[in-house]
C-alpha cells in the first residue's frame, strides 16, 4: 500500500511522530472518505487477473526482484492486511524505522525474530534479567535448536562485554539481545557499548546483531536504533496498546533484516489480526500522552516511597545518584525515567503479600503500561520460572514489588499505598504470633 506522497511534511515543515500517529499511511479516499481506516477483515483477497496473482507470489516468495516502482500487492492476510500495513508505517515513526512487523504478542515478536536471526550451533549473549517468558525461551527453547544462550550483568562494562564476546568460540556468537531498563530491576544496559562490541567482534558474512526489547521506555522515552541497535521489539500489550485490552507485539528494523523477520512470521503464523491491529492504531494516537502523563505521576509515587519507613529501597530511574555510571547511561539513551517502579518492603514475602492483598484503587495484576495501575510480585509471578538463587544474583528479591503507575491522580495512589502499608503493617506480626503458637 503506497503512503500518501504528503503524509510526512507540511511546506517542509517535518511532522511529529504525535502528530502523524493521526492519518500517516490512510487516505480517506480509500474508504469512503472515512477518517480512521476502517477494519481489514478478510482472510483472503481478490486479483484483478491471474497474472496479478503470479506477480504477487513471485514477490512474496521471493522468486525474482521487486522492480523500482512495484509493490507486493495484497495476498492473504497472513501475509499483509491493510489494516496492519497502515498499523506498521506509524509504528516506524518513533523509533526512525524503515520498516515495521506487527505481532499476535510480544512473545510471538521476540521468539520470531530470534528464530529467523539465529541458526544452530550460535550463541546469543543476552542480559539479565529479562522477562521472565524471554527468560525461558533463550533458557529452554532455543538450545532445543542448537543454539545456546549466556547471560551477562546489565551494569557490565564494554570492557568486560568485549572480554566475555572474546570468550566464545569464533564465528558463534551471532547476537546481543538486552533488554533495557531490566524488568523489573530497572537495571539500565548501556545500548552503544553493545553496539561498539558487536561491530568490534563481527564481520561481515557473520554479523552480530544487536536486538532490544524497549517496551519498558519505548517507544517515546528511549530510541535504541539511534544509539546502534540493529532490532527494537516491543510487547505492544504495554504502553502500545497502553488500555489492558489487547496482546499484541512488534518489531522494527532496516528493510533487510525485516524481510527476513517477515518471512519467518509467515511461515510462523505470528501476526497481528486485524481488529488488534485496528485498536493499536487507535491507541497510539494517545501514546505520548499517556506515558508523559503515568511518567509524572510515577515520579512523585517513586519520591515519596523512596522515603516511606517501610521501604528499604526504591528501583526508579532518576534515584540512580548511588550509581554514577548507571545515571551516565540513563543521561545518555533515556529521555524520561518512564512509569515502572521496583521497590523492596522492609521485611520479605509475608509482608510484600500482606501489602499486595490489601490494595484497593492500585490493581493486583501481571503487565504492565496500561491507563490503570497494577502491582506484582516479581519472584513469585512473572519470574517465577527462574531459580530462588540465580533471582537473587539478579537483583529480584522475595521483598520486591514491582508498580505499573498508570494515569490516576498520584495523591489518590499514594493514599491507596498509605493504608496498604499500615494494613500489611498490623496484619504480619499477628499472624507471625499465631504460627508461633503452633512451633
Amino acid at each position: 500500500m503506497n503512503l500518501p506522497k504528503e503524509a510526512a511534511e507540511i511546506n517542509g515543515h517535518q511532522l511529529r511522530p504525535e502528530s502523524l500517529m493521526m492519518s500517516y499511511g490512510y487516505t480517506p479516499a480509500w474508504s469512503e472518505g472515512a477518517i480512521k481506516p476502517p477494519i481489514f477483515q478478510t482472510s483472503t483477497f481478490v486479483f484483478k487477473s491471474a497474472e496479478e496473482g503470479k506477480a504477487f507470489f513471485e514477490l512474496a516468495y521471493g522468486l525474482r526482484q521487486q522492480g523500482p516502482d512495484e509493490e507486493m500487492g495484497l495476498i492473504y492476510s497472513r501475509l499483509n492486511n491493510p489494516s496492519l500495513e497502515i498499523l506498521e508505517h506509524r509504528l516506524t515513526l518513533w523509533d526512525g524505522a524503515e520498516e515495521a512487523a506487527s505481532f499476535a504478542s510480544g512473545m510471538a515478536a521476540i521468539s520470531t525474530t530470534l528464530l529467523a536471526l539465529l541458526q544452530p550451533g550460535d550463541v546469543v549473549l543476552h542480559s539479565e534479567p529479562v522477562y521472565g517468558g524471554t527468560d525461558f525461551f533463550l533458557k529452554n527453547v532455543l538450545p532445543r535448536f542448537g543454539i545456546t544462550a549466556v547471560g551477562f550483568e546489565p551494569t557490565i562494562t564494554e570492557e568486560a562485554l568485549s572480554a566475555k564476546v572474546a570468550e566464545i568460540t569464533q564465528g558463534r556468537l551471532a547476537m546481543i539481545y538486552v533488554e533495557t531498563p531490566a524488568n523489573p530491576t530497572n537495571h539500565l544496559v548501556d545500548l552503544q557499548a553493545c553496539a561498539n562490541v558487536a561491530r568490534r567482534h563481527g564481520a561481515a558474512e557473520k554479523p552480530i546483531r544487536v536486538v532490544v526489547d524497549n517496551t519498558f521506555l519505548g517507544p517515546v522515552f528511549q530510541h535504541p536504533l539511534h544509539h546502534g541497535a540493529d532490532v527494537v521489539l516491543y510487547s505492544a500489550t504495554k504502553f502500545l496498546g497502553g488500555h489492558s485490552d489487547l496482546i499484541a507485539g512488534a518489531a522494527l528494523a532496516s528493510k533487510p533484516l525485516m524481510k527476513e523477520i517477515k518471512a519467518m512470521r509467515t511461515f510462523m503464523g505470528t501476526m497481528c489480526d486485524p481488529n488488534t491491529g485496528w485498536m493499536l492504531m487507535r491507541s497510539l494516537e494517545t501514546l505520548k500522552l499517556r506515558m508523559e502523563r503515568a511518567a509524572q505521576s510515577a515520579q512523585v509515587v517513586a519520591d515519596w516511597l523512596r522515603e516511606h519507613p517501610q521501604v528499604e529501597r526504591t528501583y526508579y530511574l532518576t534515584h540512580l545518584e548511588h550509581d554514577p555510571r548507571q545515571q551516565a547511561i540513563f543521561e545518555q539513551q533515556c529521555l524520561s525515567p518512564g512509569s515502572m517502579i521496583s521497590f523492596d518492603i522492609r521485611g520479605g514475602e509475608a509482608e510484600a503479600f500482606q501489602f499486595l492483598n490489601r490494595l484497593k484503587l492500585i490493581k493486583l495484576a501481571v503487565s504492565l503500561g496500561g491507563t490503570e495501575s497494577l502491582a506484582e510480585h516479581p519472584a513469585t509471578m512473572t519470574h517465577s520460572d527462574i531459580m530462588p538463587e540465580v533471582q537473587r544474583e539478579m537483583g529480584i528479591t522475595s521483598q520486591m514489588i514491582r508498580l505499573s503507575i498508570g494515569v490516576e491522580d498520584p495523591q489518590d495512589l499514594m493514599a491507596d499505598l498509605t493504608q496498604a502499608f499500615e494494613a500489611a503493617a498490623a496484619a504480619v506480626p499477628r499472624e507471625h504470633d499465631a504460627f508461633a503458637m503452633y512451633i
